[in-house]
């Protein structure tokens, strides 16, 4: 059974985000994949990365919830990101968690030769939600900067280079049509990325 890790990040859960993550999960459990969901403000997961505990991941010693979320990862053979860009960015708590979670030693390591990830083999999809307009946002170079930045930038350095990304724009200002047709594609790309691995 392929195991479907899937990351949400937005503090209302009646949100047209929410509405995503539901198509996702629908159609993962129609696939019958092993979906797993992180609803990371249901989960009130912390954020903030001490000095403590990054001291602590310099000698091997990860808390307890960061390792279990490690874990997920690990078994995971799609993961799908669901959040909003704010200031051009992850809602914090998302940062935050993966500042946590992508840890020196499970996510990458170094050496003299430099940095090798270690999540190879993941296919992984995000589905991302902005304000503005789409096209406004590839016109200004900030779709593009988002791709190198929160998608490829990151993940590709951790290893994992099987990545879709989609933008979904002008939410505050597109009627319910438009709406369930974004849903229709939600639902269709996480069939077809299922069914790809």
């Amino acid at each position: 059974m392929k195991q479907h890790l899937v990351i949400f990040a937005h503090p209302n859960h009646h949100s047209f985000t929410k509405a995503m993550v539901n198509e996702v999960i629908k159609t993962s459990d129609q696939f019958g994949a092993n979906t797993v969901v992180r609803n990371l403000y249901a989960l009130n997961f912390n954020p903030v990365l001490s000095k403590d505990e990054m001291q602590g991941v310099c000698q091997g010693i990860i808390p307890e919830e960061v390792s279990y979320e490690q874990k997920l990862i690990q078994q995971a053979d799609l993961i799908t990101l669901v959040y909003p860009v704010w200031w051009m960015g992850y809602p914090a708590i998302l940062k935050g968690y993966f500042d946590r979670v992508l840890t020196h030693g499970f996510a990458y390591q170094t050496s003299e030769e430099g940095s090798v990830g270690l999540l190879q083999g993941k296919k992984m999809q995000q589905f991302i939600n902005i304000g503005n307009n789409v096209v406004n946002y590839q016109e200004i170079g900030f779709a593009q900067a988002l791709d190198v930045c929160l998608v490829n930038g990151l993940f590709n350095y951790c290893g994992i280079t099987d990545i879709e990304h989609t933008l979904f724009g002008d939410l505050h200002i597109i009627s319910d049509q438009e709406r369930q047709a974004m849903l229709q594609e939600v639902g269709e790309k996480t069939l077809q990325n299922l069914t790809a691995l």
